[in-house]
């Protein structure tokens, strides 16, 4: 091999060995992303879902719920103030929301001061109808004393004119027009229903459907199943509604 040749083979390999160095370092091949895991699907919160009974009655939970509890109730009655701060949470996180209860609400009125809790506490239909009812329950105690120190002349007020004009009163002294108004309802939606003569009609039948047919005495009054319960806490409650589940 002459010289020249030799020269030649010796400067094409110092290129080929420059263009490689030259080359772009090449980084490792990233792993194909994981596809995103699907979240599962929320569960039912049986609480959302409110029907109306053929009393006119609100039941909230499950239709198909194998436990059914009623309660009797009057916004008057303390004890039922006392089982509905009670059992508000627990009767509906671990009763209701999981589908195992359907709770029927029921109303006995007692007094014209009921009759227009009861009315107000049914503004803006079913699905209100809860959130009013606590609301209501939450201001018992404000309730009850402002109708013990009202003076003779507006409890003399309370019994004048139609059930509607009464009621407007009975709201406005003892702090009812008040506590739905900081809810966000206008003294003129109050009217509504205070004046509602299905309201007053479906309400005064469930008072005597409670007397006459259910032999209800006093509030509150429980039907687990359509068997009364005989007790009116909620540990007492609970204990039944775990009993009628295990059965069911």
């Amino acid at each position: 091999m002459t010289v020249t040749r030799l020269k030649t083979s010796a400067a094409m390999a110092v290129a080929a060995i420059t263009a490689l160095t030259l080359l772009p370092a090449t980084s490792p091949a990233k792993p194909a992303p994981k596809a995103a895991t699907k979240a599962a699907p929320a569960k039912p919160r049986w609480s959302a879902t409110v029907t109306t009974s053929g009393i006119g009655a609100y039941s909230v939970g499950n239709p198909a719920a194998k436990v059914k509890l009623v309660e009797y109730f009057s916004y008057t009655c303390h004890v039922c103030g006392d089982f509905a701060k009670a059992a508000g949470t627990p009767l509906k996180t671990q009763y209701i929301d999981t589908g195992l209860v359907l709770f029927e609400y029921r109303n006995l009125v007692r007094d014209p001061i009921d009759m227009t809790a009861a009315l107000l506490a049914r503004c803006g239909g079913p699905k209100a109808f809860a959130g009013n009812h606590a609301a209501i329950f939450a201001g018992q105690p404000d309730l009850l004393a402002k109708v013990t120190k009202a003076t003779d002349a507006q409890k003399t007020s309370w019994f004048e004119g139609t059930t509607g004009e009464r009621a407007r009163k009975i709201a406005a002294d003892t702090g009812l027009t008040a506590l739905m108004t900081a809810r966000g309802y206008t003294i003129a939606q109050q009217n509504i229903c205070l004046d509602s003569a299905v309201a007053q009609a479906e309400l005064t039948g469930m008072t005597n459907i409670a007397r006459n047919a259910d032999h209800v005495h006093g509030t509150p009054a429980f039907f687990i199943n359509g068997r009364e319960a005989a007790v009116t806490d909620w540990p007492s409650i609970k204990t039944k509604l775990d009993a009628a589940l295990k059965a069911s």
